[in-house]
């Protein structure tokens, strides 16, 4: 099969096309024909080696360690079940699926993800991959095309999961950052369904895409944030739901009410934060972090799914040789929506 790989960290140049043999489904898991397969900032920073380990930031890793190189990338992936593996109902062959990409450390609703597919295995830049059959959730009524439903795990499933871990309630007012980006988009989407307030901090040129996604209010991130939020919540917010991190987190914990949470789930601003402590004890604040979804997490939001009740936007689809053309348009970050790549 056609596949994308990488042999080792580097820039877009270390992603090389490849014929190799296609994987076997083992016991308990499933091959799916890819359909499309979305790109995500993890696929970046994986091929870059930018996640650092505990005691040694600066060392190349991927996702939670060192990659088992050669390494496919892509964590998202929709298709159809072509084959089963031992212990495995035959009557997934045809099925649409979406995979979720994560590898946990329970069998659990509310295990957490210690893995991730392209990362920690093969993921699906290429025409088959394989997943844990109980991984793999049957979205064939789902009235999203494949390009849409391959946005869903990482994008949606990390929003879902942030909404859900910092307790968003219907009538709060949530904070979103780096509102344009694909998480971004998802808060937006997901956080409004929930019945939030959202206020949105995106560039200038990219409001309208954002306020249609159901943004109330949406800032602009070239002016001081936190004086926007100030004059749009002068009772401060319930929830920040933040991809950023950076200066924003150090400064902007007073932002919050009484009891708020701020978590976080990326740092596009930079990841060594300083803040005055005594603005989370004084006012019984939390920083929560937030890495992916669980189980349940992603149940949920393929349910969501299935009734067509969330609507990804997609930015651009590439044919899967042009994944290295993807990724920079990713980085570049002008675009609005997520970008997918089609076997």
């Amino acid at each position: 099969m056609r596949a994308v790989r990488i042999t080792r960290h580097g820039g877009p140049e270390v992603l090389e096309r490849a014929e190799v043999a296609v994987p076997a489904p083992r016991a308990g898991e499933v091959l799916v024909r890819v359909a499309a397969a979305a790109l995500n900032n993890t696929d970046l920073w994986t091929r870059e080696g930018a996640y650092g380990r505990p005691g040694d930031p600066a060392s190349r890793s991927g996702w939670r360690g060192p990659i088992d190189f050669p390494r496919i990338q892509g964590a998202d992936v929709a298709g159809r079940v072509a084959a089963v593996g031992p212990g495995v109902d035959a009557r997934l062959v045809g099925r649409r699926v979406v995979v979720d990409p994560a590898l946990y450390d329970a069998d659990a609703p509310d295990a957490h993800p210690v893995g991730l597919m392209g990362s920690e295995r093969d993921g699906g830049y290429a025409e088959y991959v394989t997943a844990p059959a109980g991984q793999v959730h049957d979205v064939t009524s789902s009235p999203l095309t494949d390009d849409q439903l391959a946005t869903l795990p990482t994008a949606y499933g990390t929003a879902l999961g942030m909404i859900e871990r910092g307790r968003l309630r219907e009538g709060e007012t949530a904070l979103v950052t780096g509102a344009s980006g694909g998480v971004g988009l998802a808060l937006v989407q997901l956080a409004r369904a929930r019945g939030a307030r959202v206020l949105a901090v995106s560039s200038a040129p990219k409001t309208g895409a954002v306020r249609a996604a159901g943004a109330h209010q949406v800032l602009d991130r070239a002016r001081d944030v936190a004086d926007q939020v100030r004059a749009a919540a002068p009772e401060g917010v319930d929830a920040v739901l933040d991809v950023v991190a950076g200066d924003l987190l150090g400064t902007g914990l007073p932002l919050l009410r009484e009891g708020g949470r701020w978590v976080v789930a990326g740092a596009l601003g930079g990841y060594q934060v300083a803040f005055d402590v005594r603005r989370l004890y004084l006012h019984n604040a939390q920083v929560i972090g937030s890495a992916m979804h669980t189980p349940a997490h992603f149940a949920l939001l393929m349910e969501l799914a299935r009734r067509g009740a969330v609507q990804p936007v997609i930015a651009a689809v590439h044919p899967l040789e042009q994944a290295a053309r993807a990724q920079r348009e990713l980085s570049r970050r002008t675009h609005v929506g997520k970008i997918v790549l089609r076997p």
